[in-house]
């Protein structure tokens, strides 16, 4: 349950349960390493083989050699290099992108042309490890074209139907590289008194936050409360957020959903463009990297009159978030 009206989960990010296992590194003199040589190789020279026109900033046209095409391993051509930092594992790299399926040669999805970017973790464990490892080591204003041979793509090589990828399919992708940051791991910033009559927010020892009730009306109107003034960049309407929370019930005090659970990761999303229950997003929108926040949202700011079965929300109640915001780009 995340606190979306439409779900905005990051589409090529796959559960770790899917990815394909990691095979053990043989020697240089093994014929394993042997094999991955060749496949390295096969790799380098299907890639180069791929036309792409168009300058960094604009929407590329990929043009590949023949259909199909496959690959036997991942690889990168560097079509133009950028100038900033080298991106490293962890990071969140925000670009912009072409999808184009090897197989037919057809583009599969772009962010080219709308209204965001995508923000990917730069973590073969958490995205697919062909496009994680392909983004690892490049720098930032780079355009990059990576290949992701099967193996290494959705799911460990099951395909991905929605996006029209069979399980034997090859993704190749065509990567503006706009930014790079390392998230903040937690609220970092100067405490702020909040008003009386508020939930209050206190914090177990692993720094999950807890929220306890106050025996006073909900209110009826949004509220805003900081309650730790970060010292980062204001988050402008548009950027993608990662964001830790913890949403509850105002009243019976239960939650109803947790970045912190056990298999919990922070929330990754474009705030204020409408993907988001309407208090998130203006409760988000104008705070400060490394801030946390408290949230309080009537229903017509949470789930509307319908409520969210799923997470137990009646269409009456109102909601209480308390969100760490860890990094805007």
């Amino acid at each position: 349950m995340r606190p979306l009206q439409s779900r905005l989960a990051v589409l090529l990010a796959v559960p770790a349960l899917l990815l394909a296992g990691c095979a053990s590194e043989g020697s240089p003199s093994t014929p394993a390493a042997s094999s991955a040589a060749a496949a390295g190789a096969q790799a380098s020279v299907a890639l180069a083989a791929i036309k792409v026109a168009g300058a960094p900033g604009a929407k590329p046209t990929v043009t590949l050699a023949s259909t199909p095409t496959a690959l036997s391993s991942s690889g990168v051509r560097v079509l133009t290099p950028g100038t900033g930092a080298a991106v490293t594992s962890g990071q969140r790299v925000t670009v912009d992108y072409v999808l184009v399926n090897a197989k037919t040669g057809k583009e599969a999805d772009t962010t080219f042309g709308k209204k965001t970017r995508a923000t990917f973790l730069a973590d073969p464990k958490q995205l697919l490890p062909g496009l994680a490892n392909g983004m690892i080591g490049q720098k930032v204003g780079s355009r990059v074209l990576v290949g992701v041979a099967p193996k290494d793509g959705f799911a460990g090589g099951a395909g991905n139907q929605q996006l029209g990828f069979g399980k034997d399919d090859s993704l190749i992708f065509v990567l503006d590289i706009k930014s790079a940051i390392t998230p903040l791991t937690g609220p970092q910033g100067d405490p702020v008194t909040p008003v009386k009559g508020l939930p209050t927010v206190t914090q177990d020892a692993k720094g999950v936050p807890v929220i306890t009730m106050p025996t006073t009306p909900a209110p009826t109107k949004l509220v805003i409360q900081t309650l730790i003034k970060g010292k980062g960049a204001v988050v402008a309407k548009g950027q993608t957020v990662t964001a830790a929370y913890v949403g509850a019930v105002y009243g019976t005090g239960k939650v109803f959903d947790s970045s912190f659970k056990a298999g919990g990761s922070p929330l990754e999303v474009p705030i204020g463009v409408g993907g988001l229950v309407p208090g998130f997003d203006k409760g988000v929108v104008g705070q400060t990297v490394g801030s946390r926040v408290l949230l309080v949202l009537p229903p017509a700011e949470g789930y509307g009159a319908a409520g969210n079965a799923q997470a137990g929300i009646k269409g009456t109640d109102t909601i209480v978030f308390v969100v760490d915001v860890l990094a805007a780009s």
